[in-house]
């Protein structure tokens, strides 16, 4: 029997999975290099935190409408977030890396992939490693997450987006199954 406990949809998803690390590494880099008394370390911390928390929220919503919104907020909270590191980035005169070269030469980024395919949904304790101390490495490898992210969620609205063309949402749902309960009625 699989040791792993079944979890909520949301966790089978991969930007959901991805934005787990991006959580927990923010954290550790608003600890290592952001004050204490800087109001963007809590910004930061809690756009990360927003990402990730719209995606589940969003997922335990009713209607196909509250879902696609949410993951919305996501991933507006992870551009910003984005933003952040990009002046990060700007203010410490840290090269941003091309997308080619940051796989190459940040190793974290495949360890973190090697970690969200080996299992369907995340262990309570992913193993994700920890932040790099270089900051150019560091800031980097956040970059590169969050635009994995958001293509992620981009991905995810716009198939959310399509089911809701095709299939509707709670109300069209809502007004087929009274339809189908007024016609049993009448036919009974």
């Amino acid at each position: 029997m699989n040791n792993q406990k079944t979890k909520a949809g949301y966790e089978y998803l991969l930007a959901y999975k991805l934005c787990v690390p991006i959580y927990d590494l923010t954290v550790e880099f608003v600890e290592k290099n952001i004050s204490r008394f800087s109001r963007t370390g809590d910004q930061m911390i809690q756009a990360a935190r927003s990402g990730m928390q719209n995606i589940a929220e969003g997922n335990k919503q009713q209607g196909m409408k509250g879902y696609i919104k949410l993951s919305g907020v996501a991933r507006g909270s992870l551009e910003e977030l984005l933003k952040d590191y990009h002046a990060f980035a700007r203010q410490n005169k840290i090269e941003i890396l091309f997308k080619e070269k940051a796989y190459r030469e940040i190793r974290e980024i495949g360890e973190i992939w090697g970690i969200i395919k080996k299992y369907p949904a995340l262990p309570d304790q992913p193993n994700f490693p920890n932040l790099p101390n270089d900051k150019k490495v560091a800031v980097n490898l956040m970059i590169t997450l969050i635009n994995q992210a958001n293509y992620l969620i981009d991905r995810l609205i716009a198939s959310l987006k399509d089911k809701h063309m095709k299939v509707g949402g709670l109300t069209e749902e809502l007004y087929r199954k009274r339809v189908e309960h007024q016609s049993k009625r009448i036919h009974d």
